[in-house]
C-alpha cells in the first residue's frame, strides 16, 4: 500500500513540475471606461449595452442609496472623500437666474431653479480597473478598483451631456495611490 502511495505521489510531482505555469501578466494598473446600462438605441438587442430595467434600477438604487446614507465611502472626482450630505448636494443642482418678464414693464427678476438628478437619469457606470492576462491562455483577469455613476443631463440650451457624480473605491491602498498621483501632478 505504501509503495502505491509513494508511486502515485512521485507521478503527481513529476506531472505538475512538467506543466508550464504562467503568471498573469499585468496589462495596466489603471484603465477607465464607461459602460452603458441603458441602451442608447432601442433597435439593439436587449442585452447590448443594456441592463434590463428592474436589474438596472436595483443596481443604481444600491449605489445611490449606499452613497447617500453613508454605507459606502464616497470620493469626488479628485479622489478626495466626501460626506453623504455632499452626495445629496451633487444630486441636486441649484441655479440662480436673472429672468425678464414677458409682459410690460418687462422687469428683471431673480429666480431659483432646482434640478434634481433622479436615479433614472443614471444611464452609465464608469469603471476603473486593473487588467491582467495569462499569455498562454489569453484568459483575462479584471479587478474593479472603483465605480462612478454617470448621469445624462440636459443643459439650458437643450444639449445632452454626461455628468460623472462621484467615485466609490474598494481598496484604500488604491485610493491612496490615486491621491498621491493627483498631488504630484499639482506640483
Amino acid at each position: 500500500m505504501k509503495k502505491i502511495f509513494f508511486a502515485l505521489l512521485a507521478i503527481t510531482v513529476i506531472m505538475t513540475s512538467c506543466t508550464e505555469k504562467h503568471q498573469p501578466m499585468l496589462i495596466t494598473k489603471k484603465i477607465q471606461y464607461d459602460v452603458n446600462i441603458k441602451s442608447p438605441n432601442p433597435e439593439y438587442d436587449w442585452w447590448i449595452q443594456n441592463l434590463v430595467g428592474p436589474d438596472r434600477e436595483k443596481l443604481v438604487d444600491m449605489i445611490i442609496d449606499g452613497a447617500k446614507n453613508g454605507k459606502y465611502k464616497v470620493y469626488n472626482y479628485y479622489y478626495q472623500p466626501i460626506s453623504a450630505d455632499k452626495v445629496a448636494d451633487i444630486l441636486s443642482d441649484t441655479l440662480v437666474r436673472k429672468l425678464q418678464h414677458t409682459s410690460p414693464p418687462y422687469e428683471f427678476y431673480d429666480t431659483l431653479i432646482i434640478h434634481r438628478i433622479r436615479n433614472s437619469d443614471i444611464e452609465k457606470i464608469r469603471f476603473m480597473e486593473e487588467w491582467r492576462t495569462n499569455p498562454a491562455t489569453m484568459n483575462f483577469e479584471k479587478i474593479i478598483r472603483g465605480i462612478c455613476p454617470v448621469a445624462r443631463r440636459i443643459d439650458a440650451m437643450g444639449n445632452a451631456h454626461w455628468q460623472p457624480l462621484f467615485w466609490i473605491f474598494f481598496d484604500k491602498k488604491f485610493v491612496k495611490q490615486l491621491q498621491d498621483e493627483a498631488e504630484s501632478e499639482k506640483r
